[in-house]
Parts: structure tokens; C-alpha cells; sequence
């Protein structure tokens, strides 16, 4: 796929034709070793921010206003489309934007996003026992996925949350991705 720089528009129906076209293709998560887009990983996919601070931006380049800025280092996003230097990501409320992939890292993240503390278990099934809580608006580090359950840790305790009771968990099964 070759990228070619555009001349800043305000056009906003432009803008999303080239967000859609950026990448049409996937692939296959279970048997297909790269996937067909510039970084060679799955889209959608989830990463972190990298650094403390994330400008946000509305289209992919530095020529383009800044939304707003990300203070959140660890904060799980999502990869929806992307560039070979570019990365259109939404966060926890939904909000699309443009960041640079030198601000992303493939590090694995969840975030708590319901009111409320979930706790972590000692084991992946209901009624085990709780090991910790995690607070609301709180980030962890996923380390393993089985089924809907995912062993996160956090503050240097693990253990384990249903899929659902967490943000950017990345589905059933979430791909370890090679580079963001």
C-alpha cells in the first residue's frame, strides 16, 4: 500500500473516505502469520500510550489541529485504522483520533471504566476467591487471556476479571502484537 501526503483539508467528508480506505484489509488472527496493513498487525487491535502526554489529533499528520492531549501513560486504546507512521486509535469513551505510533506501545492494557471496584480472583471462575480490587478509572497490565476471563495485574497483585467487567481486553482471545 503506498502513502502519499495530502494537502490539509477541512473537508470532513474527505477525511472519512481516506480514514475508511487507510486500511481494507485484515487477517486472519488464527492461522495467518502478518496481516495486510502497514504495520504488519491485526486492525482493529489494542495498545497502550507510551508516554504521559498523547496529543490527539484530527488527521494523520503533524499539520493537523490537535483535539486534545492524553494524560494517561499505560491507557489501553484501540487501533481502528492506520498509516505507516500514523494510528487512528479511540480511547475508553469512544472518541476517535490520530496519534503518531512513536506514542503507542504494544504493551497490553486494561482500564475500569464501570463505576464500582471489579475484583480480581485467585483463579478464572466465579466465586474464587479475591485477591484485590480494581478501582474505577484504573489501569492494569493483561498478562494472560483464557476464554472471558483475564489475569491482570496491577500495584503488583494479580489476578483474575470477566472480560466485560474491564476496557481493552480485546475480545475472546486478544492477539500479543509485534509492534504498535
Amino acid at each position: 500500500m503506498r502513502s502519499e501526503k495530502l494537502a490539509p483539508t477541512n473537508n470532513a467528508l474527505l477525511l472519512a473516505v481516506m480514514a475508511t480506505a487507510i486500511v481494507l484489509a485484515g487477517c486472519n488472527r488464527q492461522g495467518q502469520a502478518e496481516c495486510d496493513t502497514p504495520s504488519r498487525q491485526p486492525v482493529p487491535r489494542f495498545v497502550a500510550l507510551e508516554y504521559n502526554e498523547i496529543n490527539a489529533r484530527n488527521g494523520p499528520g503533524e499539520d493537523h489541529r490537535i483535539l486534545w492531549t492524553w494524560r494517561a501513560r499505560g491507557m489501553p486504546v484501540e487501533v481502528i485504522a492506520e498509516t505507516s507512521d500514523w494510528r487512528r486509535v479511540r480511547g475508553p469513551d469512544g472518541a476517535p483520533a490520530w496519534v503518531h505510533k512513536r506514542g503507542l506501545t504494544g504493551t497490553l492494557a486494561v482500564m475500569r471504566v464501570k463505576p464500582g471496584q471489579a475484583a480480581l480472583l485467585a483463579e478464572p471462575e466465579a466465586g474464587a476467591k479475591v485477591v484485590a480490587w480494581l478501582n474505577p478509572q484504573a489501569v492494569a497490565t493483561l498478562e494472560k487471556a483464557q476464554g472471558d476471563w483475564r489475569q491482570v495485574k496491577a500495584g503488583g497483585r494479580k489476578g483474575w476479571v470477566q472480560a466485560s467487567e474491564v476496557w481493552g481486553a480485546g475480545g475472546p482471545t486478544p492477539c500479543l502484537p509485534r509492534e504498535h
